[in-house]
């Protein structure tokens, strides 16, 4: 196969038969036509670190890569990985596709891990490859952190193509008769996934206590076909009776799914609505609302929550504290019972941002999260799109929006209990 990274290539044989004269020629135009980041690259893809990129050095190693084959061969001997290790073809793909912005993201991820004049003199992403592959952090059966960089980037294309090289990698040789099997199987069994096609989709409710951003979630879930309400300066009390109340006057209403959106001032886990003077409402009780055992309509549908929340100073609960907990109880679905084999929590997708409450004094202000939120949700009209993935493409805006004002942090919670691929 191909060499180690860290070897030089060794002598082959003199018995062995030399590369014919048409290599040869291609070797030598090659090499002194390319410039010096593209010899870098030319050494790299042949699995050696060396540092000497002249154009002697390049034509030497193409003539050891090549040594003992025929041009006849020499495809053959590329498929079979002897030439150019796949790996590292790969690596150089995504390196092109990678735009100065990317990189400098990577860059910052990984600053915690490579020496700082390194990061400092690495001009690509291949670079930044050759450094993680040095340290041992990178290798053709080791790119997870890799494929980690890449979906916090935004970059899910490139993650994917990490994701399909190492299942190729890690996936043993499987019998041509399993094989058919297989795919004959996939042929008769549909995908898992939710119905999601109602019309209208479902009921949308937004709840918008600061007063930004409630319209515009409004406008992106009505031409998603969703059946919303949205209230707006709304007090502790007033937003649990409106929670309570979503199915309790109309359960015939439920669709394929539900969708609830909060902006709110809040404490670390509770949200404060208008009020500053209450102890606040349970992050975890805006789901209750809406589980199984609370709201039986909507049980094996999806749940869906966009929560952003503004930080205020931790709240030092009076006297009498509200408790927002007591006295849940079903709302609609006409005594129907929640199976046994669904816990009372599934099928939910909790998606939260909170940044400081400083931020709302700021002219014009508008959530970075909701913002991109809308805009992921807008693109994706009129095609299906898996929720999970598109939200990748939120992650990405807020970091991008993070590293370039460190002054105007968001921070955003996503996790879930789907049972089934959700598009959207």
């Amino acid at each position: 196969m191909f060499n180690r990274p860290n070897q030089r290539f060794e002598p082959l044989p003199a018995s062995m038969a030399v590369p014919d004269k048409e290599l040869l020629r291609a070797i030598h135009q090659i090499s002194e036509s390319l410039g010096s980041n593209e010899r870098s690259k030319i050494l790299y893809l042949c699995g050696t670190s060396d540092t000497d990129n002249t154009a002697g050095h390049i034509k030497e190693t193409l003539k050891s890569k090549v040594f003992g084959f025929s041009r006849d061969d020499v495809e053959r001997a590329l498929r079979s990985e002897q030439v150019l290790p796949r790996f590292r073809v790969l690596m150089a793909h995504i390196s092109e596709d990678m735009a100065h912005e990317d990189v400098s993201s990577v860059k910052f991820l990984l600053g915690p891990m490579l020496p700082r004049e390194k990061m400092e003199t690495a001009k690509d992403f291949l670079d930044l490859i050759v450094e993680l592959e040095h340290v041992g952090k990178v290798s053709p059966t080791s790119v997870d952190l890799l494929e980690e960089c890449l979906m916090d980037v935004g970059r899910v294309d490139l993650a994917k193509k990490l994701k399909v090289y190492k299942m190729s990698v890690n996936t043993p040789a499987v019998p041509e008769e399993l094989v058919q099997v297989v795919r004959h199987a996939c042929q008769e069994t549909p995908v898992s996934r939710y119905k999601f096609a109602s019309d209208p989709r479902g009921e949308c409710v937004i709840i918008d206590c600061v007063g930004h951003d409630g319209e515009m979630m409004a406008q992106i879930f009505k031409s998603l076909h969703f059946n919303v309400t949205l209230h707006k300066w709304l007090n502790l009390v007033e937003t649990v009776s409106t929670l309570r109340q979503v199915f309790r006057r109309s359960p015939d209403r439920s669709g394929d799914g539900f969708v609830c959106c909060i902006i709110s001032r809040a404490t670390d886990n509770r949200l404060q609505a208008t009020d500053t003077n209450c102890e606040g409402l349970r992050l975890e009780d805006v789901r209750r609302f809406f589980n199984g055992d609370a709201c039986p309509v909507l049980v094996g549908k999806p749940k869906l929550f966009f929560v952003q929340s503004y930080a205020v100073s931790e709240f030092q609960p009076c006297a009498v504290v509200n408790r927002w907990d007591d006295g849940l109880e079903s709302d609609g679905g006409g005594g129907q019972l929640r199976p046994d084999c669904l816990p009372a929590d599934a099928d939910v997708l909790w998606s939260h941002c909170s940044t400081g409450e400083d931020q709302l004094q700021r002219g014009r202000h508008r959530s970075v999260y909701l913002k991109a939120l809308t805009d992921a949700l807008g693109r994706n009209q009129g095609r299906s799109r898996h929720l999970v993935e598109l939200h990748l493409e939120v992650n990405g805006a807020i970091f991008e929006h993070n590293s370039r004002h460190p002054e105007e942090q968001y921070h955003i919670d996503l996790k879930h209990t789907l049972r089934k691929d959700l598009y959207l």
